[in-house]
């Protein structure tokens, strides 16, 4: 049976790391392309990564009640369009989410048997260090990232699932135990 599951997780924690793997490995599951307004960081390939739109064309969805979800998050609005979920859900593909939780727990309001699962590394020095990393974003910005991990950090117990990806090959193969799971639960 297809699942819905909602992947969340502060910035650096590696979620894009282990989705990719999963996406790659796991057959009849989707990657949910969000909408945001912010512009595409480097690399980055619209309706690939995110559908980027404008302020306005956000404020449309909203207004359509197309989102399943949405956030604004550093002055920048994020969402989820609905039609995509429900049409893959029902021709039989699961769904991934990578959603902050302030948007997870929209999602789970609205869909209560979606499967949260939230991920971490392994200690705040870590993710310190893997947004440093990065080298994209100011000073003033990582701490913000710092302070929201640890506001995010605090919603964990409301997820069916906790990953602590400290080597990214065992938390790719827990995150597919967890599909695979949760696919073949029968419905209740």
């Amino acid at each position: 049976m297809a699942k819905l599951f909602v992947l969340s997780g502060p910035s650096g924690a590696g979620k894009s790391s282990i989705l990719k793997r999963v996406l790659d490995e796991v057959p009849n599951v989707a990657f949910s392309v969000s909408a945001t307004t912010r512009e595409p960081r480097p690399g980055e390939i619209d309706g690939v990564d995110y559908n980027f739109i404008t302020p306005d064309e956000f404020r449309a969805l909203i207004a359509a009640d197309a989102l399943l979800e949405y956030n604004e998050h550093f002055d920048t609005y994020y969402g989820t369009p609905r039609n995509e979920i429900t049409d893959r859900l029902a021709g039989g593909i699961s769904v991934i989410l990578d959603i902050e939780t302030n948007g997870a727990r929209q999602v789970f309001a609205k869909c209560p048997d979606a499967v949260g699962v939230f991920c971490f590394p392994p200690s705040f020095e870590i993710l310190e260090e893997r947004l440093r990393g990065r080298d994209t974003d100011s000073e003033d910005k990582i701490q913000k990232r710092l302070a929201k991990a640890r506001e995010e950090y605090e919603e964990r117990s409301k997820y069916s699932y906790q990953i602590i990806n400290d080597e990214l090959e065992e938390a790719v193969e827990r995150f597919k135990c967890i599909i695979e799971r949760e696919n073949n639960e029968k419905t209740k």
